[in-house]
């Protein structure tokens, strides 16, 4: 079969990456420091001690180009990598466009996402370092379902606290977590000081992944054997997600093609960054390429949030980051894509953003899931519904090159399958979905407290 004719595109196990990309080596602009949560000056290593081991920290920081995977992890990786990247034939042919379409399936791990990616280093270092117990949070549950798998594996206990909303949303992401080993309750909780001060606020909030954070770093805080673990956002957790975009370009040459735009849904970033990260050195040699994060039009961070520095939680435990905000009290809508339902974004990609190396759009919630219902009923795979947000997008270009009567290559990171969130299918199915957008004055009312730093 010629390389060209190649529906499902699958590289070699030994060709695995043995390195992540660490984009910082390469960003124009460095990051703004992180800041004490108490003090609001710049983080030292010491600061962060209480809730990460020291290898994460070590990444957190780095400007290292590539940083070596760790073998125990790259041997775990081959459970489920290199995942097959798929040109999508069968939706090229209904579109009747003349673009390639093709898509990274993260969906084939052993959890249905790419969140293994990183759960698995990050737990290894934990384990490297003596701790006995994670707490995290986790939105629409893959997050909570990739650490609880991960900590099974290295022989750690996981406590996961998930957002309420998703928690009865998705019970499912709650049974597989449960039947790897791990706890997990919805968020806010009666479990912790600041879950049970945001019930007395408001006993019937749907919860954020802020509230969950803060919960969850409490819980660590409060035992000597425990640490924290982050499933987006942090810099280390963007450069172990890199793996997608290295396992992309390398299939792409396999078939001698190279993509015009990329593109990934965006909530906190860990997916977005994944994929799109490791073309930002050919994008600043000169490569025509767009690299575009679709985020919902109910939590619009980087289209209509300010660039500041933010807490990542809902009380101010973790540190204060320089990324693009809709402020740390903000509660989004209880829409069927809870892992975008975060008010910050990745410092990294919020200053590449900034900087005009990234782009961004918002999508509304029905229309993502017409383009899920589409996706599947061509390719065949039920999206989760946090990827149909990716795939509206990757239609919407599609059509623009047929309108145009350009030859296009459009690569999107389908990030999990939705085999989990069948509840919002029905929803949306029976019309009960709702298209949210957020009027300028409940923005504004959010951004105005963000944490006045010096």
């Amino acid at each position: 079969m010629r390389r060209d004719e190649l529906t499902k595109i699958i590289l070699p196990e030994e060709e695995i990456p043995k390195f992540w990309y660490n984009v910082q080596a390469d960003m124009p602009n460095p990051l703004a420091p992180g800041l004490n949560p108490q003090t609001l000056q710049p983080l030292a290593p010491a600061d962060l001690e209480p809730i990460f081991p020291m290898g994460l920290i070590l990444q957190e920081v780095s400007q290292e180009r590539f940083i070596e995977i760790p073998t125990p992890v790259r041997e775990l990786y081959k459970q489920y990598r290199p995942t097959p990247l798929i040109r999508a034939r069968n939706l090229e042919r209904v579109l009747d466009t003349p673009a390639h379409i093709y898509f990274k399936y993260e969906g084939a791990s052993p959890v249905g996402s790419h969140k293994l990616n990183s759960a698995l280093p990050q737990v290894f270092f934990n384990k490297q370092q003596g701790i006995k117990r994670i707490t995290t949070e986790t939105g629409a549950g893959q997050w909570g379902t990739a650490l609880a798998l991960a900590c099974k594996l290295f022989g750690l206990e996981a406590m996961v606290y998930m957002v309420k909303v998703s928690f009865y949303q998705k019970p499912y992401r709650r049974s597989i977590m449960e039947l790897y080993g791990a706890s997990c309750i919805p968020s806010p909780s009666n479990q912790t000081a600041n879950g049970r001060m945001a019930l007395e606020k408001d006993p019937e909030t749907p919860g954020t992944l802020a509230m969950a954070i803060s919960e969850a770093v409490e819980d660590a805080l409060s035992r000597e054997d425990t640490n924290y673990s982050l499933g987006s956002v942090l810099n280390h957790v963007c450069i172990h997600q890199s793996i997608i975009g290295q396992e992309v370009k390398a299939a792409l040459e396999m078939v001698e093609d190279y993509p015009d735009v990329v593109i990934g849904c965006c909530g906190g970033g860990s997916n977005f960054a994944g994929i799109a990260l490791p073309f930002i050195p050919d994008k600043l040699a000169g490569k025509k390429i767009r690299l575009v994060g679709v985020e919902p039009a109910a939590c619009p961070t980087l289209t209509r949030g300010v660039f500041a520095y933010d807490f990542g939680d809902s009380v101010g435990l973790v540190p204060a980051l320089k990324m693009y905000t809709l402020g740390h009290d903000f509660t989004p809508s209880g829409i069927h894509a809870g892992g975008l339902r975060y008010h910050g974004e990745s410092p990294l990609i919020s200053q590449l953003y900034h900087d005009g190396l990234l782009e961004a759009v918002a999508v509304k919630q029905n229309p993502a899931f017409e383009a899920a219902m589409l996706f599947a009923q061509t390719e065949s795979i039920v999206p989760a519904p946090e990827s149909a947000h990716a795939i509206r997008y990757a239609i919407d270009e599609a059509l623009r090159a047929k309108e145009e009567g350009v030859a296009r290559t459009i690569v999107f990171n389908l990030s999990g399958h939705g085999f989990l969130d069948l509840f919002s299918y029905d929803k949306y199915l029976s019309g009960e979905t709702e298209d949210v957008e957020l009027s300028d004055e409940e923005i504004k009312r959010n951004l105005g407290k963000l944490p006045q730093v010096p």
